[in-house]
């Protein structure tokens, strides 16, 4: 029996998280939505009684951000906001640590500087919305927990941005993206390994926040992705590029409280050479 639970298994953080602690030989229980289905309290209560984790990983997530807006709406609040409910009050009546992973969008992207862990939340989207109300259930469940906040994840399992760059890049000499919304990406591995550290050196509980360093536009992100290739990136507004969902304009999030813990952040063109690199 390990001491380490991960829920959300099959997402690509899940898988990410599995890896490395395969690397760190760290005995785990992976689990996915078919096997653990977190909206379901007895079931979670029932898992956990079983494996008896000292750490619950929670990288179960509705993350379609424009899907959140209307058709996914009930699917967004059941697992992110009653499944985190679920895992946290379980982590506190069963004296498991629980991580938790939220995002930049539980801000409104009007501060034009950084934000910082402890101010105020005003997401413009359901999703992040969702996501707020977990790192809620999360605080004042009574459980003994880390929140770590990310931003424009990607990395090399599952849908992201990097991969949606180079299947387009496949059949279009042009690429328009947009340049008026910036922030930091976040390389999966990055985001795996200070959850590790977190738990291995015992930082303080509590709200932390965790991306690549430096900051970028997605019209940026996407020239570093394509750069060794002949395609044609151009900048536009978000504006000439609508979405259902509004996305925070500077939602960029200040690391110095990650850091402060001895982890060390690599800059996000870094991370993005080192995946395409393997």
């Amino acid at each position: 029996m390990s001491k380490v639970m991960i829920v959300g298994a099959s997402g690509q953080l899940g898988h990410e998280l599995q890896k490395l602690l395969n690397e760190q030989n760290i005995a785990f229980d992976a689990l996915t939505k078919k096997e653990l289905d977190v909206t379901k309290l007895d079931a979670v209560k029932a898992k956990v009684a079983e494996l008896q984790p000292v750490v619950l990983y929670d990288c179960a997530a509705y993350t379609a951000v424009d899907k959140a807006e209307d058709e996914g709406k009930a699917l967004n609040w059941l697992v992110n906001v009653d499944g985190t409910k679920n895992l946290a009050q379980v982590a506190a009546e069963q004296d498991v640590k629980l991580v938790y992973v939220s995002t930049d969008y539980i801000f409104d992207g009007t501060n034009k500087g950084e934000y910082l862990e402890d101010d105020p939340a005003n997401p413009k989207n359901e999703y992040g919305r969702a996501k707020w109300a977990g790192e809620e259930a999360v605080r004042h469940s009574g459980a003994d927990y880390y929140i770590v906040r990310t931003s424009w994840v990607f990395g090399e399992f599952g849908h992201n941005f990097v991969f949606t760059m180079q299947n387009l890049a496949k059949t279009h000499d042009k690429l328009t993206v947009v340049n008026d919304q910036f922030g930091r990406p976040t390389w999966t591995r990055t985001l795996a390994e200070f959850m590790v550290h977190l738990v291995k050196t015992e930082a303080a509980s509590g709200t932390y926040q965790l991306s690549n360093d430096n900051t970028a536009t997605w019209y940026d992100f996407a020239k570093e992705i394509l750069k060794n290739t002949d395609v044609e990136v151009v900048p536009v507004t978000s504006e000439q590029f609508p979405q259902k969902a509004c996305r925070p304009r500077h939602s960029v999030m200040n690391l110095s409280k990650a850091k402060k813990t001895g982890f060390i952040i690599s800059d996000w063109k870094s991370a993005v050479a080192k995946l395409l690199s393997e």
